[in-house]
Formats: structure tokens, C-alpha cells, sequence
């Protein structure tokens, strides 16, 4: 915390009965959602702002957070979408010619709740151990034993549609590339700002999509492509986003990332499962079957496509997790349709997988297979 400034104390109760003390900063009061954490040593305010991290408290691994303060460039999102945030070691002092404004300043102000102080270690390690774990974060109410029945008492992410939180309100544009060579619907899940920026990039004029838009309503606008974009949750939880893309099955070419990856999987008759840790940071060894080069990604996932329910006549899996071999990738073998469950717009993390925006564009070109 900044020098003078008061402290209140604050707790985080897990389910399983464990109370973290510590000091909140931010705004003050409680909030609910499912215990993660993230291995990135930097890049804190793209992860706040990463809609894909709606109904999650998020614990960062690395133990000095704050640092670099916040600015406006670095927003994924309009304002923190993660329910919590919880740090080690809260920096008094921002320091980078960045900087706009101060993380607990900044969180304040956009109501976030946050603590620091904790043992993320010891955290980190209990959440290895037993997997996911709901809690709660509060300087409202400090009684443990009340805040961890709050905790058992949350339903959860699954089965629970985190989408419709976060999705666009209508159709927009996105932004403008420099020169326009396609022309691509987007539906949003939760999409981040660095996707439109990369999707400018490679030459796509792009319209934003609800994720409620049917199919007839994108294919009416006669686009090259459809991008399927990440969120947060449960995908077995958003039938109607898997309906409108189940749709557009051969008749565009289309790319999903992340929710999008899960839900053009169910799309092509997979199933879901829910993962015991998920996979939360910016290190995450990925392989590529066909190349057999691996690529270090950004992640955020508690859900994973069930390879073996894929029908292996069609869809062929592209890519592997290295940590727990869970599917990373896949593509259908006749339609223009590939899919990948990592993040390859970073933002933040590592640029290994930003050629994937490419062989999207080469699917627009060719109408073929990738």
C-alpha cells in the first residue's frame, strides 16, 4: 500500500475451511467466485481485464505485483472483469514511464476487490493439491467461519452461463485495418482488444457479434470467415452460441480460440470436461503434432475438449498440452475449420502462436482445409 495510506484487513476463505489473512486495497467489500492462479510474472492488468476471467478470483504466483502501475493501452477490456485479485506483495511505489494511474487506485475506482498479504505460495500449493476451490474475498465481513459457508454456498462456474456477462450489447465494427482483404464476424464470448488489433492487422475488416446472434444474421452479411472468440465459464452452459456456429459449419471458414476452441468442439459433436487445476498463465508448453515444434502460450481455461469424443473420420487433433497431454488444437480434415485452446494473441504472454491469425487468412484465401 501507498505510505499514510489506512489499512483494513481482509480475508480469503476457501471452501475446504482454509482463511488467508491479509489487507484489502482496492475497494472495499466482498465477492465470491472460483480460486485460480496465474503463473505470469507480468502483464497483471491484461489479466484483470480478460473477460475470460469473470466469475474467477485470481491469485498471482509472482510476489511483487503493481509495480508498473496501469494505463490505458494495456486494457483488454473497459474494466476488471476478474471478481478478485489477490497478491503476495502489493508495490507502494508504481514506477514506469507507462503508468497512469496506480493498481489499487484504478481498482477502487472501478469497484475491484483485491488483497494482498496472502501466502500465495501456501495458496498456489493447496490449489495444486485439491484443485479448484471456491472462495471468497471480503474486508466486509471478517467472521471465518461465516466466509468460508459463503464459499460452500456459491454454485459455481459450471453449469452457469458466464457469457452473457460479458458479451457486447450489438453488433459493432472492430478496428479498422490499414487495408482491407477480408471480410470476418467475430462473436463475442468475451472477446479481448488484442484480438481486433491482430485481426486488423492480417487485413480483416471485422464486425463484433453478440454471442446471442444466430447464424441466418452472420451469414446474411456474407463474411469471408468467423472467429469464435474466448470467455469465460462453462461452454456446455452457452447452447445457443454452439447452435449458431454448429450452423456455419462448412459454409464459412472459421477459427476459435480458447471458449471458442470448446465450443466449435461441441459444435462437431465433442463433449466437455472440467479440468482438476486448469491452466492459468503465460508458460504453457504446447506441441504441435504436425510440425513437432513446441510453442510456449498464454492460457485461461477450466474446461478441455474430450479428444476421444470427436468423430475421428472428421476432426483430427493438432495440438497437445505438454503438462497434463489434454487437447490443445484441432481442425476438421474437409472444411476450412481449425481451433486452438490456448491464446495466441497473448496479451499477455508469448508471441509463439500469433502465426495462427495467418492461417486463418490463408483459410479465407483458399477455402481449403487447413
Amino acid at each position: 500500500m501507498r505510505k499514510g495510506s489506512p489499512v483494513a484487513e481482509a480475508r480469503l476463505a476457501l471452501e475446504d475451511g482454509t482463511v488467508f489473512l491479509g489487507e484489502a486495497f482496492g475497494a472495499p467489500g466482498e465477492t465470491v467466485g472460483e480460486v485460480i492462479f496465474n503463473t505470469s510474472m507480468t502483464g497483471y492488468q491484461e489479466i484483470l481485464t480478460d473477460p475470460s476471467y469473470k466469475g474467477q478470483i485470481v491469485a498471482m504466483t509472482y510476489p511483487l505485483i503493481g509495480n508498473t502501475g496501469v494505463n490505458r493501452e494495456d486494457a483488454e477490456s473497459a474494466r476488471p472483469q476478474a471478481e478478485a485479485f489477490v497478491v503476495r506483495d502489493l508495490s507502494p511505489i508504481p514506477s514506469n514511464w507507462r503508468q497512469e494511474e496506480g493498481l489499487p487506485e484504478w481498482l477502487a475506482r472501478h469497484r475491484g476487490v483485491g488483497i494482498q498479504g496472502v501466502d500465495t505460495r501456501r495458496l498456489t500449493g493447496l490449489l495444486r493439491e485439491k484443485g479448484f476451490l471456491k472462495g471468497v474475498v471480503s474486508s466486509a465481513e471478517l467472521d471465518p467461519k461465516r466466509l468460508v459457508e459463503k464459499a460452500r454456498a456459491w454454485e459455481g462456474l459450471s453449469g452457469r452461463d458466464w457469457v452473457a456477462q460479458v458479451t457486447c450489447a450489438a453488433p459493432h465494427p472492430g478496428p479498422a485495418p490499414k487495408q482491407k482483404r477480408f471480410k470476418v464476424a467475430a462473436i463475442d464470448c468475451g472477446m479481448k482488444a488484442n484480438i481486433g488489433r491482430l485481426l486488423a492487422d492480417s487485413g480483416c475488416e471485422t464486425t463484433i457479434y453478440p454471442a446471442s446472434t444466430a447464424a441466418a444474421t452472420i451469414l446474411k452479411e456474407k463474411p469471408d470467415g468467423l472467429f469464435v472468440s474466448n470467455g469465460p465459464g462453462d461452454p456446455e452452459a452457452v447452447p445457443y452460441v454452439i447452435e449458431t456456429v454448429r450452423n456455419c459449419l462448412g459454409k464459412l471458414p472459421i477459427f476459435g480460440i480458447c471458449l471458442g476452441h470448446q465450443i466449435v468442439g461441441l459444435a462437431l459433436g465433442g463433449r466437455t470436461f472440467k479440468l482438476k487445476f486448469g491452466h492459468h498463465g503465460g508458460n504453457h508448453p504446447v506441441l504441435d503434432l504436425k510440425t513437432n515444434q513446441v510453442e510456449i502460450t498464454a492460457q485461461n481455461h477450466g474446461f478441455a475438449v474430450d479428444p476421444d469424443s470427436l468423430p475421428a473420420d472428421a476432426v483430427e487433433v493438432t495440438h497437445l498440452n505438454l503438462n497434463d497431454r489434454t487437447c490443445e488444437g484441432l481442425r476438421h480434415k474437409k472444411w476450412p475449420l481449425f481451433s486452438v485452446q490456448y491464446h495466441p494473441e497473448a496479451a499477455p504472454g508469448p508471441h509463439d502462436a500469433g502465426h495462427l491469425f495467418d492461417r486463418f487468412v490463408r483459410m479465407m484465401e483458399t477455402g481449403e482445409a487447413p
